[in-house]
């Protein structure tokens, strides 16, 4: 047990004193977060925590190797489980952080989280079975390697899914790793519980600077690295106790309830709404409780209570009596349905799967619901300062990476951002009729799966016309030329000689 609480320990002072270093130096080198369609932070924020993360939680574990009696044996007995947990949890670190500085395709992310998987099974963490409550165990057979690789990316997508809000990613992993702590040590499993003590030491360190208002965000690097650790110490578990691996794969799937829900309902609405089932939005269960009037504290705070609800279950659910598997399955269930109705989950899938007028992406109903008041701000607009104002607002709205006010001699830069991100999403409407336009607004996503879809279209054609007239009434040069045909020279007068008649 004190090898446990040393590495809390060292793990916690660590993450205080790597997290303000990390921070200032993803500020002096630019390495900050921007708003965007998923996030509804304002400024710009470092999001490169996931390095103090991965350095913080390793530094124990390196530190233990030359100690008698502080994890030595442990790591000793196991040491493919542990070069396959750190190694892999670093490399996904190294990915994470490439896709949070410069920008990575979908495809290639998930390349490397395959093949970090496959470095996983060959270290050991497989499911070669699956256990089912109330039915029996069934054996993987010839699918064990696709289906340990399914666990592992598919908990370390859900963990990127579900960081959205100051401290919530690492308040959920948190209980996530303080479960399977818990299971550990009922079950004598020193490996996953020297894992996981200093995993929830240096997550502890992380929210002091992460909880709202967040002074850094863990990124990609960080909430990948969270999930493929949560994820191969759950295989872990088993490995240890020579049992089969589903035994102990049911408790992480309970623990990572509120991530693993979040993601699957996402991933079929996006299905219903024929959309790409990557592409990212603002209909998670955390934008949800937004919407529905929570505080950014309050809706975190909700969710950390579902998740030690969820913890809880899990716990019980290790313990093995049949009664007892009951009770935290359905005490899970009701959890879960309370939560979906809260929020309205249930009734926005079936939505989407109707087809029809009514049936708008979130952007859609955002930037329709704001219409009004933009085109009245425009009304009211007395200069040219003013008009872009509310451009911005519109941007803002949109969750624009960049958006520019562009004629042949002057670009405006509304939001400022990286004009041109690696795999960038880019559209234009003109400042009224196109024959006529000497500007345009331009605006930049991210990525090309934020790609606005035509009902957006529409609706930022009217508000760039909205804009046009309002940049004529202030006589801006960004207006358009003016639609009214010069008037005619008054003709000269014409001497008609007197014919006589009348």
């Amino acid at each position: 047990m004190r090898s446990y609480i040393a590495a809390f320990a060292l793990a916690l002072i660590a993450g205080l004193l790597l997290t303000p270093f990390v921070r200032w130096v993803a500020l002096q080198r630019g390495a900050v977060g921007r708003s965007g369609i998923r996030h509804v932070h304002a400024g710009k924020v470092p999001r490169v925590g996931g390095v103090a993360l991965a350095l913080g939680w390793c530094a124990p574990l390196i530190l233990f190797l030359p100690l008698h009696g502080f994890g030595t044996n442990t790591i000793d007995q196991a040491s493919h489980e542990v070069i396959g947990v750190i190694g892999g949890g670093l490399a996904l670190c190294m990915v994470g952080l490439a896709d949070d500085i410069r920008g990575l395709r979908t495809l290639h992310k998930l390349f490397a989280q395959v093949a970090v998987a496959g470095f996983a099974y060959a270290c050991g963490f497989r499911i070669e079975a699956v256990s089912l409550p109330f039915i029996g165990t069934l054996s993987m057979g010839a699918f064990a390697v696709p289906i340990t690789m399914l666990w592992i990316v598919g908990i370390t997508n859900a963990v990127n899914l579900i960081d959205g809000l100051d401290g919530l990613a690492a308040g959920v992993s948190f209980f996530a790793a303080l479960t399977g702590f818990v299971v550990a040590v009922i079950n004598d499993s020193p490996l996953v519980a020297l894992v996981l003590a200093p995993l929830m030491g240096v997550l502890l360190a992380f929210l002091v600077f992460n909880f709202n208002p967040a002074r850094i965000f863990m990124g990609d690097s960080g909430s990948y690295f969270l999930g493929y650790v949560l994820a191969t110490t759950s295989l872990t578990g088993a490995l240890q106790q020579k049992a089969s691996t589903a035994v102990s794969l049911l408790v992480p799937m309970i623990a990572l309830g509120l991530p693993i829900f979040d993601t699957l309902f996402s991933m079929v609405r996006r299905y219903l709404e024929r959309r790409p089932i990557f592409a990212p939005d603002r209909g998670h269960v955390h934008h949800r409780l937004l919407e529905v009037g929570l505080t950014h504290r309050r809706a975190v705070m909700l969710l950390y209570g579902v998740s030690v609800t969820f913890a809880a279950c899990a716990i019980t659910l290790s313990l093995g009596r049949s009664w007892q598997t009951g009770a935290a399955l359905l005490a899970a269930s009701v959890v879960l349905v309370v939560l979906v109705r809260f929020t309205g989950y249930f009734s926005d899938v079936l939505r989407a799967g109707r087809r029809g007028p009514n049936a708008y992406d979130a952007m859609t109903e955002r930037l329709r619901a704001e219409l009004p008041e933009f085109l009245s701000a425009f009304e009211q607009a007395r200069s040219e300062l003013e008009v872009l104002a509310v451009l911005r607002s519109i941007s803002e709205s949109c969750g624009c990476e960049a958006f520019d006010v562009r004629s042949d001699t002057v670009v405006h830069r509304v939001v400022a951002g990286n004009s041109e991100p690696p795999t960038s999403a880019r559209t234009s409407y003109p400042l009224g009729v196109a024959s006529r336009a000497r500007a345009r607004v331009e605006l930049v996503w991210e990525s090309v799966e934020q790609y606005p879809s035509p009902q957006v279209g529409i609706l930022l054609q009217i508000l760039a016309d909205a804009a046009a007239r309002a940049l004529g009434r202030c006589s801006s040069s960004l207006a358009p030329e003016s639609a009214r045909s010069p008037e005619p020279e008054p003709r000269r007068g014409v001497m008609i000689p007197n014919s006589g008649r009348v």
